[in-house]
């Protein structure tokens, strides 16, 4: 007895300490919410694969779709939601689908710009020209890439990612310099190590859509597929230089196929309504457990309480991004953990008819209904996953919150009120205890 009752003391200081660190780090560390409830820009965006394998599609797609997560990621972009998606499989056209939400951001154009279209990303190795053999319009010398930077060595597609660094300050007393650094694909890494032995001391011009943006000059082979580009770069000119070889580094084409903005204040709106709904859903069923279950259902409205403090503590710390079909999602795996509450007391109810004491009763009648708990959180699961896993990104939200709350609920039901009601004491079933373990209103 002593034991049960040290166990629901620590359940509810653990529960309730894990509360007031949600409220406390709220400010600092606030929950992260979608694009219907923060507002922000939805883009859709069509990948063109025509020039691909059928089998490198999806290498491709990952591919493309970790460069523009990089490219947003770069302007700061709270929480940006970057994925793939097959779609237009019911027109018998298939489209390899790129859809991007970026909270915070309202203005379309903005967002557009932020993720660009397709420049040219190339690499050309600088060559010795003459201007007695660049033609001229009447004495004027034009010259053009192909007059002074050979045809390109490597282009975007060779290039796996560039980052802005800090060299380590020097034995002379330097201060650290930003320096960018090139990552190669294994491909491309060949071809670049190959290439600098042959032209140790030659400039190396790095070029976006035509426009030379850097030459560098080739100090010594460069192996392993890293290259360092550096010669007293201003913080802000290097991020430009990483902005531009990121943004020339996309494997794949792609197309804007629709755009929609979502208000700040429609999605306040929305979350505050969503909250106001849960209150009074979780309101109405606190009464009905406390009115037709009494002493248990009190138990049963505590160990909600809990179960709510530990899905928000998901939510917070795992991250999970809460979108409005989320917080439907979360909202109904509550009447399922009231679910198995009700299961649970009308078969300790049978239980006590018989005559049994409190604790016995409690214990056969949680034993009795875990079956059909079971098998009823299961087959809710199983819908969770089938959702999520076929599902579009507005459903796989609502699926993960609901699958994650079914779990956990079953973990409430069948853990913490039997802890609690265990701890209250062994009566017999008459006098108050038959009063305050009775249900309905006789």
């Amino acid at each position: 007895m002593l034991s049960q009752r040290l166990t629901a003391l620590t359940i509810l200081i653990l529960g309730f300490g894990l509360g007031w660190a949600l409220y406390a780090t709220q400010a600092t560390q606030p929950f992260s919410l979608g694009l219907d409830l923060s507002g922000g820009t939805h883009l859709v965006y069509k990948a063109d694969v025509s020039n691909l394998d059928p089998e490198d599609v999806r290498e491709s797609m990952a591919s493309l779709r970790d460069t523009i997560e990089r490219r947003v990621n770069l302007f700061g972009v709270a929480e940006p939601i970057v994925q793939t998606e097959r779609g237009g499989m019911l027109s018998g056209e298939t489209q390899e689908r790129l859809i991007i939400e970026l909270p915070g951001v309202t203005d379309t154009q903005e967002a557009i710009d932020l993720i660009g279209e397709t420049p040219v990303l190339e690499f050309r190795l600088q060559t010795p020209v003459s201007i007695d053999d660049v033609p001229s319009d009447d004495g004027v010398v034009a010259l053009s890439i192909g007059d002074n930077f050979g045809p390109a060595i490597l282009t975007g597609a060779h290039l796996d990612r560039a980052t802005l660094q800090f060299g380590q300050a020097s034995p002379g007393g330097l201060s650290n310099e930003p320096i960018v650094v090139l990552d190669f694909t294994s491909e491309g890494g060949q071809i670049f190590g190959e290439f600098t032995g042959d032209h140790v001391g030659e400039v190396f011009g790095i070029f976006l859509d035509g426009q030379l943006i850097s030459n560098p000059v080739i100090n010594e082979k460069i192996t392993g597929g890293s290259a360092v580009i550096s010669g007293g770069f201003q913080p802000e000119e290097a991020r430009e230089l990483v902005r531009n070889l990121n943004f020339g580094a996309l494997p794949l084409p792609i197309e804007l196929l629709s755009s929609q903005t979502i208000g700040a204040s429609l999605g306040t709106e929305t979350l505050v309504r969503g909250i106001e709904a849960g209150m009074w859903g979780l309101a109405m069923v606190a009464l009905f457990l406390l009115l037709w279950y009494r002493l248990p259902g009190l138990l049963a409205v505590v160990s909600l309480a809990v179960y709510i403090i530990i899905m928000l503590a998901i939510f917070k710390y795992l991250p999970v991004t809460l979108t409005a079909a989320g917080l439907a999602g979360f909202i109904l795996s509550i009447g399922l953990a009231v679910d198995a509450n009700v299961l649970i007391f009308e078969r300790m109810k049978e239980e006590l008819l018989e005559r049994k004491w409190t604790n016995n009763a409690v214990k056969d009648g949680f034993k009795r209904a875990w079956l059909s708990i079971r098998d009823g959180n299961l087959s809710s699961i199983i819908t969770a996953v089938i959702l999520f896993w076929f599902g579009t990104s507005m459903v796989e939200g609502f699926a993960l919150v609901f699958g994650i709350g079914v779990v956990v609920s079953m973990i409430t039901a069948i853990i913490i009120s039997r802890t609690f009601l265990l701890a209250i004491g062994d009566y017999e079933h008459k006098g108050v205890a038959k009063f305050l373990f009775g249900t309905g209103l006789k």
